[in-house]
């Protein structure tokens, strides 16, 4: 990729989008741009990885190997979205795969020492930082609470309306996003089987809460999936 489009997509990230041309060239920011073709790992069975990574274009897959050898999906993540050590701590990981999913992918990478040196330079940095980590957690806590206290539908609901969620503005009740995920990928997410999420899909088309075809998903009005589940 060019050098001018490198730029580019580091500047549409919201986290780099107030630093000035003289402070993107003081942090050398372009030169930890990294990309990677569909299926690569960034990373795999990671314990000692010292790197914390921001998605500009693409999806990635994380998640670990279980004791018998399969794939456990954690979280597929996509533009916008950071993955790795991003408590700032070394060697947390505890087995865990990045993989390029779908299609290539860019991604800015720091080494933690690197990014914390950043962080202590740019505060305005550090605290837009430290409230995307903490939304990011705030998700990770959610998905738990869902799978302790909601049924199969229930956590496929609020799975879906945080995907809207995401990219809705305040004044729009409708929106189609780009349908990257299969049913076998969802029921990885919120522990049920591919058979179920087909079926509970069916049902939600068939009560107009959403729209599915491979390309997209639809909600014709948010408000109306968010009434089924109040707790958002």
């Amino acid at each position: 990729m060019a050098a001018d489009q490198k730029w580019l997509l580091i500047r549409n990230y919201d986290l780099w989008s107030q630093l000035s041309d003289e402070e993107y060239d003081e942090l050398n920011i372009v030169h930890n741009f990294i990309e990677a073709r569909k299926g690569d790992y960034i990373y795999f069975e990671a314990f000692h990885h010292n790197k914390l990574y921001f998605v500009k274009d693409g999806y990635l897959r994380i998640g670990y190997i279980d004791e018998s050898g399969r794939e456990v999906i954690k979280e597929i993540i996509q533009k916008g979205e950071l993955f790795g050590q991003i408590t700032l701590e070394k060697n947390s990981l505890n087995g865990e795969f990045a993989q390029a999913y779908k299609s290539d992918v860019s991604l800015c990478a720091f080494s933690i020492d690197d990014f914390q040196n950043l962080l202590q330079k740019k505060p305005a940095l550090a605290l837009k930082y430290s409230k995307q980590v903490g939304s990011k957690l705030r998700q990770i806590e959610n998905r738990l609470l869902n799978l302790l206290n909601k049924d199969v539908k229930a956590r496929l609901i609020s799975f879906l309306l945080q995907l809207a969620l995401k990219q809705i503005t305040e004044a729009a009740n409708a929106i189609c996003i780009p349908n990257y995920l299969t049913h076998e990928d969802i029921a990885h997410l919120i522990g049920s089987s591919r058979q179920t999420v087909t079926t509970l899909i069916n049902e939600l088309c068939a009560e107009g809460l959403i729209t599915w075809n491979r390309n997209e998903i639809c909600f014709p009005d948010v408000k109306k999936i968010q009434n089924h589940d109040p707790v958002v």
